[in-house]
């Protein structure tokens, strides 16, 4: 049986992960969180095997969170779920020393079949995310190196300038949607929190 805790600062994420473990008698959910420290807190009080761990959860970044659960809880294995596709964010995590990385758009079954694989001691990478890290490799990727793809440097550069989303959105020929969803990119890549935290790190770093 293993035992999961989920992270996740959204109420509904981690009912919909308790309804959806429930149907699998190989995973028992111990715990809940909803920020890092409560993480913490909580993985201190309960006996846990894996953390499906929220990427964009409150408190210190994922990469600290990571980190502090792999030190102190040597036997805790981190599944990192994320909304945002897998890429730079999924390497930042496994170097980090997570397990795995599922991004919450995929497959129920995936998910489970990703919680039992970590738990039993192995890591789990979708085929996409094992051929992209290939590519990364053959292309001369070194640890501690920050990229951001052309079309998010270009958002982070237009955000700079003061446009507004809709402005950005018609200069590249995207929704605003688009426009928010690389904004929140941003903000994950960087571990920064606001629009005007962005402004000002492309203004620092002549981005």
């Amino acid at each position: 049986m293993s035992r999961v805790v989920i992270a996740d600062d959204h109420p509904l994420i981690r009912a919909g992960f308790r309804e959806l473990a429930s149907r699998d008698r190989t995973i028992k959910v111990v715990g809940e969180a909803a920020d890092g420290p409560a993480l913490l807190d909580r993985l201190r009080k309960t006996p846990a095997d894996v953390v499906v761990l929220d990427i964009n959860m409150p408190g210190p970044g994922f990469e600290e969170l990571i980190r502090t659960i792999r030190a102190e809880f040597p036997g805790v294995r981190v599944l990192v779920v994320s909304m945002f596709p897998e890429g730079e964010l999924a390497l930042q995590a496994l170097q980090a020393g997570a397990a795995g990385y599922v991004t919450k758009s995929q497959a129920e079954a995936e998910l489970l079949g990703a919680v039992r694989k970590v738990s039993s001691g192995g890591r789990f990478v979708t085929p996409s995310l094992a051929e992209w890290l290939a590519a990364e490799l053959a292309e001369g990727w070194a640890p501690g190196k920050e990229r951001l793809s052309a079309r998010e440097r270009q958002v982070l550069q237009l955000l700079a300038a003061g446009k507004s989303y809709k402005e950005i959105a018609a200069q590249l020929s995207v929704s605003s949607k688009t426009v928010g969803t690389y904004r929140d990119r941003l903000l994950a890549k960087l571990h920064l929190k606001t629009t005007a935290d962005l402004i000002r790190y492309a203004v620092e770093h002549d981005a």
